[in-house]
C-alpha cells in the first residue's frame, strides 16, 4: 500500500482525535464460570460486546493462521488480486463495499465454506493451496463451535426453553457465515501530516449478522461506542476473543441485546492483523423478535424480514448508516450504539 496524495488522504482522516486511554470496563466472561450465562446476557444488554477467556481454542493454531495471514498480505499486489472474485468475496484494498467507504485497510473476505476457501487458496497458491486453506478452515471450525456455545449460553441466560434458538442458525448447513482477514499496515510517513488526527482503518459500523468473533494481534486501534455515544478504545489482547452482538441478534431479542457500533484506527508504527468470523443465518431465514421474548409484554420493535432481504438493503447503505431503521416498526425509535 502506498502513501496517498493530499486530496486522497482526506478520505482516510478523522478530524476528531479519539481518546488514547484504554477503557477498563469491557466485560470479560470466563466461559467456565458458573454464572457465565447471566454475565453474557448482562454484557449483551449493556455493551453488545465482551471478551471471552477460557475459550478452549489452542493459541498455537491461532498464531499459525496469523502468520499465514501476514505472509499473504506481504505477497506482491498482483498475486493478492488473483483472489478478487467473485464479489463481494475475495481480496480488497482500501475500498470497503460499493458505496464510497474507504479505509487504510486491505482484506481477504471469504465464505466460510471449506470448498470455497480451498478454491480461493488454489487461485493464490496453485502449487500448494493446502497450507493456507487448512489454517483457515481449522480456525473457522474452532471459533464457529465456540460461537455456537456462546449463543446457547445466551439463550439459557435469557431463560429460553430451546437453547439452540440462536445457534441453530449458524449450525445450519446453509448458514451464510463468512470469514474476514483484515490487515492495517503501519503508515509512519503520514504522521507529520496527521497533525494529531487519526487514520481511519475501518469506519464506524455495526455487523449485520448474529454474532462476530474477533481476534487481533497485540496492536491497538479497535474502538466501540457506548450507549451514550462515547467512543472508547479497547485494550488489545491476542490471547482472548472479542464477541460483537450483530444486528440480527438485536432484532431477535427485540432490542434487548445491542448491536455494537465499532471502528478501527490504523497505527502509525505497527501492523494490525484481525481475524473475524461472522455467524450468519441461512439466506431464506426469517428474522424477527422471538415470540418467547415478546411474551413478557412490550411493543414489538421490528418488522419481519429474511436475511437475504436484509443483506440486499445493507449493500445499498454506507458503513455508518443505521440499517435496522429500515425495518423498525412505525413510531418506534431504534438506536444503535
Amino acid at each position: 500500500m502506498v502513501v496517498q496524495s493530499e486530496p486522497a488522504l482526506d478520505q482516510f482522516i478523522r478530524t476528531c482525535k479519539p481518546s488514547t486511554q484504554f477503557f477498563t470496563g469491557i466485560p470479560t466472561i470466563d466461559l467456565t464460570h458458573p454464572d457465565a450465562n447471566s454475565l453474557l446476557v448482562k454484557a449483551c444488554e449493556e455493551f453488545g460486546f465482551f471478551k471471552v477467556i477460557n475459550h478452549g481454542i489452542p493459541l498455537q493454531m491461532v498464531n499459525e493462521l496469523e502468520e499465514q495471514a501476514l505472509s499473504f498480505f506481504q505477497l506482491p499486489q498482483v498475486v493478492k488480486e488473483k483472489a478478487g472474485n467473485p464479489r463481494p468475496f475475495g481480496y480488497g484494498n482500501k475500498r470497503i463495499g460499493q458505496n464510497g467507504d474507504v479505509g487504510w485497510v486491505e482484506y481477504l473476505l471469504l465464505s466460510a465454506s471449506p470448498d470455497f476457501i480451498h478454491q480461493i487458496c488454489l487461485s493464490l497458491f496453485p502449487d500448494n493451496p493446502h497450507v493456507f486453506s487448512s489454517a483457515i478452515n481449522n480456525y473457522i471450525s474452532k471459533v464457529k463451535k465456540m460461537g455456537e456455545q456462546v449463543l446457547e449460553m445466551m439463550a439459557e441466560g435469557l431463560g429460553i426453553e430451546d437453547e439452540r434458538v440462536f445457534s441453530r442458525l449458524i449450525k445450519d448447513e446453509k448458514s451464510d457465515s463468512c470469514f474476514r482477514l483484515n490487515h492495517y499496515p503501519p503508515c509512519p510517513e503520514l504522521e507529520l501530516e496527521m497533525s494529531g488526527r487519526n487514520l481511519v482503518g475501518f469506519g464506524e459500523h455495526t455487523d449485520p449478522q448474529i454474532i462476530s468473533v474477533l481476534r487481533s494481534n497485540n496492536t491497538a486501534g479497535f474502538q466501540i461506542s457506548l450507549s451514550d455515544g462515547t467512543w472508547v478504545s479497547v485494550p488489545p489482547d491476542h490471547n482472548s476473543f472479542f464477541i460483537n452482538v450483530g444486528d440480527s441478534l438485536q432484532v431477535m431479542t427485540n432490542g434487548r441485546f445491542k448491536s455494537v457500533k465499532h471502528r478501527v484506527f490504523a497505527d502509525h508504527t505497527k501492523s494490525r492483523i484481525s481475524m473475524i468470523f461472522f455467524g450468519g443465518p441461512p439466506l431464506c431465514e426469517k428474522i424477527a423478535p422471538l415470540p418467547c421474548i415478546l411474551q413478557g409484554g412490550g411493543e414489538c420493535l421490528y418488522e419481519e424480514f429474511t436475511w437475504w432481504e436484509y443483506k440486499q438493503a445493507a449493500y445499498k447503505t454506507r458503513l455508518s448508516d443505521n440499517r435496522l431503521g429500515h425495518f423498525a416498526k412505525t413510531n418506534t425509535n431504534i438506536v444503535q450504539h
